[in-house]
Order: C-alpha cells, then structure tokens, then sequence
C-alpha cells in the first residue's frame, strides 16, 4: 500500500497523541475534523495542515521527532544533538518517504516484525524436527533387536547394538595369538621407560633408553601390528606426543635421482613426527656394489633425523633375521642406535588355528563339522612342511579370503539363500587352497 506524506505524518502525530494522553497531557484525543467535507483517508486522519492548526496540544518537534523514531529508531534519534544532525536527517527522511512510497523499503519496525516472524518460523520448524527425532527413536526402540548369526561354535554373536569401548594398547598385545616372548620384551621395555619417567619428573638422574627397536623374523609374524601397539603404548606413557605409525619400505623412501631421495625420506620422517617410522625389509636400503642407488641417501638421511628428533621419533627396522642383522652391522651409525632386537617366532600349528578362527569370529562365518577337520588339516600340513615363503599368518589369512569367495560364488547361484546358507562355511568351499 502506497503512503502520501500527509497520511505518514499523520500516523506519527497519532502516536505522539497516545503517549501524551497517557500521560494526562492531552484534554481530548483528536481535534474534531467531522466538518470536513473530504471523506478521504487524509480526511480521516488528520491532513497536515489541519494538525498543524492544533498546537494547544501538540508540539511540531514532538512530531517531527516521531517521524525521525518511526523510521530510524530510538537510538538514533537520541545522538541527534547538534542543528546539524537534524538537517541530515530531514534529508535521509526524503529519501525514506520516496522509497515508502514506491514499495521498495520498510521501517524500521516492519524490518523487526520480519525478522521475529522468521525467527517464529525458524522456532516452529524446529520443533517439529525435534518431535520427529523423537518419533524415531520410539519407533526404533519399540522394534526387538535381531541376532546376528553365529561366528562359530562356542562364540557370542555380534548384535551390532552397541559399540564396544576402545581397548589399551596393553589389552590388544594381551589378546594377540602366540607371541609369548615378544610380549614380554614389550612389557619390560615399557616398565623401563616408565621408570625413567617416574625419576624425570622427580629430579633424579635417568638412564638413557634407546626407544629405537629392530623387529626380525619371518613375514606374517605380527611385526608391523605389534609396532602399531607399541605406537600406542609410547603415546599412553607420554613418550610420544601423536602415537601414529607411518609404514613405508624402500620404495617410498630412495628416488631416482641425486638429491630426490633426501627429500622423499624427509617427508616420510615429517609424517612420522610424533609416532613411529617402521621402515619393513630395511635391509634393501643397502645394497652391495649398486652404483648410482641411493640407498645410503636414505639412511643417512634418517640417522640425522633420529638424532635431531630424540624426544618425538621413534624408529624401528624389520626384515628376515639375518639380513637385518647384517644390515645393522654395515653401519656404525645403525649399530649404535639400534641396539634392541625382538625376534619375532614362527606360529605354531595350533595358533595357525586360532587364528583362522579369529578371522571366521570377526566376519560372522561358522563352518560344518567336516568342513573344520579339513581345514585344521589344511593349516598343520602347512605348518610342517613350510618353507622359505610360508608366511604364517598371512597365509592363514590369504586362506580364509579364498574359501569365502568360494562360499559366495556357490550361495549366490541360490534362489532364496537362509542365514545359515550365508554364514556356514561347507567342505565344497574349501577348493583351490
């Protein structure tokens, strides 16, 4: 609706009027204009002229102070001290009045009235998606939970309902298969580091411990998840601030060319900050006789780091026994900060077993009766006849993704499976390990 001036000023004197007759102020409300013959709305109002004739009752600057409120509020109108600012105002009040008129500003309380009405919307939808959060979680909660199938004989099914709580590093080396030996290397090296801690803090003098470890052994022994636990294990004591670990072998540290390959270990020792570099088949970063490799680049290179970085980088080494432990000795450097061994054993057939259990419990598979004598005699024949690329559990876990693949190529040729058909494992399965 388009506004004339008149109409505008009118409805400022009609509030100035109202808070003066509150006040007691005013001997009547309105000055009678019923003689006027205009039936219009400035009639009704008042026009401008005829409110001007009323100045027994009502002040042109209370009015003109009411317009400056209407359109740019209270705050505003109060800063206007000086003659000065009331001629800028008059001007931005032209502008107000043209903009009104032509449909394209609103004042001051209309932009508020906007602006609570969205907030009222905003309230309302809200509420509304609170309530159907609500609604689904009564509805999920009404509905029973349903068993997962189980893994094995003598295992409890996994609902999937709850999230199970993160486990200590020392929980996860506690439940780890085999490693009997290593577990209690782990340990002991922990206590140590823990005590010189426990004399750090109390003034004392410590011992300097060598956190730098060589992990030997055959593939598939658990060297690198070990490590990973171990990681852990620093960062819980406060021997490193990140406890991650960044695995990397020669490959993503020695480049091809002269200078590349200090560049490309120095980014892998950056990543590692904090955790530990475990550097697998460390032994092929020397190599007899190769000229132009830069190999030595790269143990250089790391030698350097693990001197800057005593506080804050941890470095181990793994690879087949002997060549590690010819590797450590090619260098002086490496002999005096890897000073550590822990040899990792070959798995036993029965802790092959166990581990193929393990993997069947973890991924919700069973198997029939005949199907677990065949493959526990699959595991010991291995066992005893392994040779040099017999990778313990490696295979076992190689094993186990060949014979679920089996299984799904044969379920899925049927027409409507059962969860036992989806979960249990046959001897038709086990072909081609």
């Amino acid at each position: 609706m388009e506004l004339c001036e008149a109409q505008i000023f009118a409805i400022s004197c009609h509030r100035v009027r109202k808070k003066r007759l509150l006040a007691g102020q005013l001997t009547e409300p309105y000055p009678d204009f019923s003689g006027r013959k205009d039936t219009g709305s400035a009639a009704r109002s008042g026009s401008h002229q005829d409110i001007m004739k009323d100045k027994s009752n009502l002040r042109i600057d209370e009015i003109i102070d009411s317009v400056y409120s209407d359109f740019f509020g209270d705050d505003v109108l109060t800063k206007m001290t000086k003659k000065s600012d009331k001629e800028k105002m008059n001007a931005l009040l032209d502008e107000k009045l043209t903009s009104i008129k032509t449909g394209k500003a609103d004042t001051p309380q209309a932009e508020k009235n906007a602006g609570d009405k969205k907030a009222d919307d905003k309230k309302a939808d809200d509420k509304k998606a609170d309530d159907k959060d609500k609604e689904k979680e009564k509805a999920e909660e009404s509905v029973p939970p349903t068993d997962a199938p189980q893994a094995a004989a003598g295992s409890t099914p996994d609902k999937g309902e709850k999230k199970e709580p993160e486990k200590s590093a020392m929980e996860e080396l506690d439940e780890l298969i085999g490693l009997g030996t290593i577990k209690e290397d782990v340990k002991e090296l922990i206590s140590l580091v823990k005590m010189q801690k426990m004399r750090e803090a109390k003034g004392m003098k410590t011992v300097p411990v060598s956190l730098h470890l060589v992990f030997s052994g055959n593939p598939g022994t658990g060297k690198t998840t070990v490590a990973r636990i171990l990681a852990r294990l620093y960062k819980e004591i406060g021997v490193l601030s990140k406890g991650q670990l960044v695995e990397v072998d020669r490959s993503g540290l020695v480049a091809g060319f002269v200078g590349q390959t200090a560049i490309k270990t120095q980014d892998k020792i950056k990543e590692a900050m904090g955790g530990i570099l475990f550097i697998d088949e460390a032994y092929t970063l020397n190599k007899e006789g190769g000229q132009g490799d830069f190999g030595q680049e790269a143990i250089d290179t790391i030698l350097k780091a693990m001197e800057d970085n005593r506080k804050d980088l941890v470095v181990i080494v793994a690879g087949y026994t002997d060549l590690m432990k010819k590797f450590v000795e090619s260098n002086p450097g490496l002999k005096s900060r890897f000073n550590k061994y822990m040899e990792f054993p070959d798995y036993t057939a029965d802790e092959l077993i166990q581990i193929w259990e393990m993997n069947c419990r973890k991924y919700n598979y069973t198997f029939s009766l005949e199907a677990k004598e065949m493959i526990e005699d699959i595991i010991k024949k291995r066992e005893a006849s392994k040779g040099e690329n017999f990778a313990n559990a490696r295979d076992i876990r190689n094993m186990f993704e060949t014979i679920i693949t089996n299984h799904a190529t044969r379920v899925s040729e049927m027409e409507d499976p059962s969860d036992n058909d989806l979960t249990t494992i046959m001897t038709m399965d086990i072909r081609d390990v």
